[in-house]
Formats: C-alpha cells, structure tokens, sequence
C-alpha cells in the first residue's frame, strides 16, 4: 500500500480562503479551487518536501483532484460542518460567506497559494485542466481514462524532482511526524477524561 500524508482538514479551510481572498472573490469555481490548491500544494513539496493539506491526490479525466478537498466541496466530509461556516455551494461554485483565519497556514504557505494563483490568474478552470493534464508527469504516469486512480505520493514527489533516497526521506520523517502527532493527541485526550 502506498504511503498518503495526513490531511489537515483546517489548512485546507484556511488555504481555499487564502485562495479566494487574493482572487478578490467571494465565489470560485469548484474545478479552479481544486487546480489551484493542488498546483500549490505540488510546488510547496517540490520545495519543502512537506505538504500544506496533505492530501491524497486522486488522477481523473479531468486531471489530478485533491480528494478530500473534493469531498469537503460536495459536503461529503467528515470537517464538512466546520467547511460549512465558512463557505457554502451554489451548483459548481464555491461561496466565502465568512473568512476563514490564517492561523495554521505559514507565511511561506500563504505566499505559494498566492503566488500559484497569481501565475494562473488568466486561466479558468478548463485551462487549468488542460494545464495539469498536459504539463504534469504524476497525472500522465496515472492517466485513468474514462475512470480515476490514486496518484501516489512517491510518484508526485518524483515528478517534482526529488530523488529516490530524498522520496525515502520525506515519507520517513512524514511518519515520524504522524505518530509524533497521534502520541499528543491520545495524551491530550486522556487529560480530558474525568477520573
């Protein structure tokens, strides 16, 4: 089984607003949210080596799609209700009733997301699915046709140039990270729980 990073369902919040506040808008096309926030979170890991959402990446027709951020759109999860005081859904679009705040996203993630929108201000969601279907090599190793199929994180990493032993190391110090994680969070909760 392939490795996946752990999705940050608040990053994401914050990184969709981040998104729609620099575009000035308070509505974004479903398809343009999601082009553009996986085009930012591919140049973070091909600079970093870490994610900003931690995703898993999903390659469909109409290219690569960040699966729980697609699922957050359609009100299929679980943080749905958290996604839903910030934003709401008008058939394909997304509207910003309430900024979400930044306070889990870094400086350096803001400006990526910033400037990613930046370089495809021109572009509306079609050309962003021409662009990703035609200039990333993850989706065209993963090219499921009429279907869809999990892009692994070997193979975004891969694509953005990292080399077999740096692939290992990030995914290593990622699973480190995790438990690191998941420890404080069971000792956070066992504080909770009355005596």
């Amino acid at each position: 089984m392939s490795f996946r990073f752990h999705f940050d369902a608040d990053k994401a919040i914050q990184a969709i607003g981040v998104l729609m506040t620099y575009d000035h808008v308070s509505q974004m096309n479903f398809m343009r949210v999601l082009k553009l926030l996986y085009l930012a979170e591919r140049e973070v890991l091909r600079e970093t080596g870490r994610p900003i959402v931690g995703d898993s990446v999903v390659a469909t027709e109409r290219g690569p799609v960040m699966e729980n951020v697609h699922s957050l759109l359609h009100g299929q999860h679980a943080e749905f209700k958290k996604f839903s005081q910030h934003f709401n859904t008008v058939r394909y679009n997304l509207v910003m009733h309430l900024q979400p705040d930044v306070g889990e996203l870094s400086e350096y993630e803001i400006e990526m997301i910033q400037r990613v929108a930046s370089q495809h201000e021109d572009d509306d969601e079609w050309d962003l699915v021409q662009f990703t279907r035609e200039q990333l090599p993850e989706w065209k190793k993963n090219d499921p046709g009429k279907s869809s199929r999990l892009i692994s994180v070997e193979d975004i990493l891969v694509a953005v140039g990292k080399t077999d032993a740096e692939v290992k190391e990030i995914i290593a110090d990622e699973q480190r990270r995790c438990r690191a994680a998941t420890l404080r969070e069971i000792a956070r909760e066992s504080r909770q729980v009355p005596a």
